[in-house]
């Protein structure tokens, strides 16, 4: 099968959350599996070509957008798997920020990601891919609303043109929350006929919304776990789209996502001042005491260590962890990590982290930022891992923090639903610990049950470590799932291509 995976992160070249982490992993795992596989995605400002390999593939192709025409060129890095990464080149790619910088949001982010959909779908008539261009036989894998007018651009400007008749699209969101939303006047940009301007569309209470539009027009839509996906059906979880998500919901699959195994494995991580596995954890003790010294905490192997790796805001539980901070320490006698950073808008939980920083200088440090390596120290030198998420489409980290031996106090919303398993109380089952209303008193119970079994039953704890330790998250173990959703979308665009 030919897949063409595109997303506004793909890692190594772009990230700012799990998005990017999920498309070069899946790449990857479909790679391994004899898939041939593409990924189209900007080159941003702050990657550097030629370190990262890119080669000019000699390409360039003129495409509509706000009345005039932009040329983009494709650069190309195959990766060691066989995955060919075209980083797409233009001046609107080429600024410090993906989606924004210090000033805000970028204003014309619906231009700058129409043009990644048109030059993705371009892609496969026109860069070669092992001697020859991919071709009309192939799936189009869009991700979240950066994505989203593939699906649209297929049907409004390429199959009028009978190009792409046959050709499947695949559609997955990552995060509902997260939609392109413009006002309605923006639309002009896009270069479509008006009629595509239409509640069946883009249009959205007179605004443009372009995972609207997407949702509409794909041939099957996943997201990323099941929970997830009953969730963004609902009123609450569908943030104005559930009727949408109900309407196509015999297209719509939750499919939890998987880790990189390689890169998150505590007995070769070359980010850990140990290596150790669910057979002996003496480096993880090591690890643990190494973090303490490095962030100028008490160095206590009996004294519990809780850490928060992610971006410091409300859909995270920034809230409930920090309002939980005095608790842990004073009466728990707990030391807490956090590493990540917040959007402007709540910048006030940055502060309040550097507050209690002061308060307990021995007990409490906010790394403020992100660092690939702090977040494995953090995830390998922590006891508990804390994750008390309002709402979480899937999550990563919880599967990082099992993987690592740390298990994790989560709250039971979609992916971290259908990946934790809770610890009874007695500690003889389960991966970690679930609570399920949204306040800090239910997260400081769950925490109270898991650092009680820590100091008290050794034993059961670590059997929780080794059960989270032996659960295949990889992506290996996934893709099945989505070349069975491939091949759905497949016969479902024969059928209408016949």
């Amino acid at each position: 099968m030919k897949v063409v995976l595109v997303s506004s992160e793909v890692a190594p070249f772009s990230k700012t959350g799990g998005l990017g982490d999920v498309c070069g992993a899946l790449a990857a795992a479909l790679a391994r599996r004899g898939h041939t596989v593409v990924t189209v995605s900007p080159r941003y400002g702050p990657v550097d070509a030629m370190a990262v390999g890119a080669e000019d593939t000699g390409v360039t192709v003129d495409l509509p957008g706000a009345g005039t025409r932009h040329r983009v060129r494709y650069l190309r890095v195959v990766s060691e798997d066989g995955v060919h990464h075209l980083l797409i080149e233009h001046p609107m790619f080429d600024r410090d920020g993906i989606y924004g910088d210090a000033n805000g949001t970028f204003g014309d982010n619906h231009l700058r990601f129409s043009l990644l959909g048109r030059a993705a779908i371009e892609a496969a008539h026109l860069v070669p891919v092992r001697g020859e261009p991919l071709g009309e036989d192939v799936v189009f894998h869009a991700h979240d609303w950066q994505g989203a007018l593939v699906p649209l651009l297929l049907e409004a400007a390429y199959r009028p043109m009978n190009q792409f008749v046959t050709t499947p699209s695949v559609l997955t969101v990552h995060n509902l929350r997260h939609q392109g939303h413009f006002a309605g006047r923006m639309f002009a940009d896009l270069d479509l006929p008006p009629r595509w301007f239409a509640p069946w569309a883009l249009e959205y209470y007179s605004d443009l919304n372009l995972l609207k539009g997407g949702l509409h027009h794909k041939d099957q839509i996943t997201t990323v776990s099941p929970t997830y996906a009953a969730e963004i059906r609902t009123q609450i979880g569908g943030f104005g789209l559930d009727g949408v998500l109900r309407s196509r919901q015999d297209v719509l699959t939750g499919i939890l996502n998987g880790i990189d195994a390689q890169i998150w494995n505590p007995a070769t991580d070359p980010l850990l001042p140990a290596n150790y596995d669910a057979n002996d954890l003496t480096g993880k003790k090591t690890c643990k005491a190494a973090l303490q010294t490095e962030l100028g905490l008490s160095v206590d192997a009996a004294t519990p260590l809780i850490g928060s790796v992610g971006r410091l805001d409300p859909q995270k539980g920034t809230g409930l962890l920090i309002e939980s901070i005095p608790w842990l320490v004073e009466k728990q006698d707990a030391q807490v990590v956090v590493l990540g950073d917040a959007p402007a808008e709540f910048r006030r939980y940055e502060e309040r982290l550097r507050q209690f920083e002061q308060r307990y200088p021995r007990h409490v440090r906010a790394w403020m930022g992100f660092s690939e390596a702090q977040a494995h120290q953090i995830e390998a030198g922590a006891d508990l891992y804390a994750m008390p998420s309002r709402f979480e489409p899937c999550g990563l980290n919880q599967m990082y923090s099992m993987r690592y031996g740390t298990p994790p106090v989560v709250r039971a919303v979609g992916g971290l639903a259908d990946s934790v398993q809770p610890a009874l109380g007695d500690c003889s089952a389960g991966t970690g610990w679930v609570f399920h209303l949204y306040d800090g008193h239910h997260l400081r119970d769950a925490l109270y049950q898991a650092l009680s079994c820590w100091r008290d039953r050794p034993e059961a704890f670590r059997a929780i470590q080794g059960r989270g330790m032996a659960v295949d998250w990889s992506w290996d173990a996934v893709v099945p799932a989505y070349e069975a959703i491939y091949e759905r979308a497949r016969a479902a665009r024969g059928e209408a291509g016949a």
